[in-house]
């Protein structure tokens, strides 16, 4: 499983990430906090603000913003990931859905977040359609995703684990390149108000996490198989204390719908 880039479509089905739920909640789910201030902040994301999540996951986000005052909503196609952002946040409306075919009343929010999702979607011009319809006049979309595989040491460690598999690291999709995310909100209609990079490290505590993060959903086999792969790629980013930093980076952008 791809957690580090462009998985295509709806990143394998429900299903297959409903499977690693508690995995991701434990070894990814918060990767992205660094994002989130910024893009709030230009959302106009606060108290008394009716906020959805699209692609919510195991809830991260939809807990920063019930704390911020939000009324906040969050959809996910994963069912266990449903499940769990439920558990953990009762006071949000969490529900399964898909970002081209969202569950909500038009005009339902302030408004709509993609983090770490849009590229997942099956056509990211009707998943932005989506996020505009659900939105109020004046609302707006914030997306961020994942920055070109440059900036990121863990497509070093990604590289490394695609040639033990005898495979190529599939590009870099349009969202991820310099001005990606612009573009795709002004094809969508939409008026970009702001947009940025930010710093997303992602660490490992000791080499079980770092494997089991990096293989994300592989069986035990291929753990065990890769395992000297992943550490061996990884071994520049290994601090003296033997946990692992890996410096990565997010681009973000917010865009409005008309008044």
């Amino acid at each position: 499983m791809d957690v580090g880039g462009d998985d295509g479509g709806d990143g394998g089905t429900g299903e297959r990430w409903s499977s690693v739920a508690d995995a991701w909640a434990e070894l990814w789910g918060a990767l992205a906090a660094p994002a989130w201030p910024p893009l709030l902040s230009a959302a106009g994301a606060g108290p008394g603000s009716r906020v959805l999540d699209v692609g919510c996951g195991t809830g991260e986000l939809v807990g920063h913003l019930l704390a911020a005052g939000a009324v906040t909503a969050g959809v996910d196609p994963a069912p266990a990931m449903v499940g769990r952002a439920a558990e953990r946040h009762p006071a949000a409306t969490v529900v399964e859905g898909d970002a081209e075919h969202l569950p909500f009343d038009d005009g339902a929010f302030d408004v709509v977040l993609a983090v770490n999702a849009l590229q997942l979607a099956d056509d990211t011009g009707d998943a932005l359609a989506e996020a505009a319809r659900v939105l109020a006049p004046g609302g707006r979309v914030g997306i961020a995703c994942w920055a070109e595989g440059s900036r990121n040491d863990l497509d070093v460690v990604e590289r490394a684990v695609a040639a033990a598999f005898e495979e190529d690291v599939p590009p870099d999709g349009p969202l991820r390149a310099p001005g990606g995310l612009e573009a795709a909100l002004t094809g969508a209609g939409l008026e970009v108000v702001g947009s940025g990079i930010v710093d997303v490290p992602w660490t490992a505590p000791d080499d079980d996490r770092l494997v089991r993060g990096v293989l994300l959903g592989e069986d035990e086999r291929t753990l065990r198989e890769l395992a000297p792969a992943v550490l061996a790629a990884a071994a520049p980013f290994r601090t003296p204390g033997g946990a692992y930093r890996l410096a990565n980076a997010f681009r973000w952008a917010v865009a409005r719908t008309p008044a």
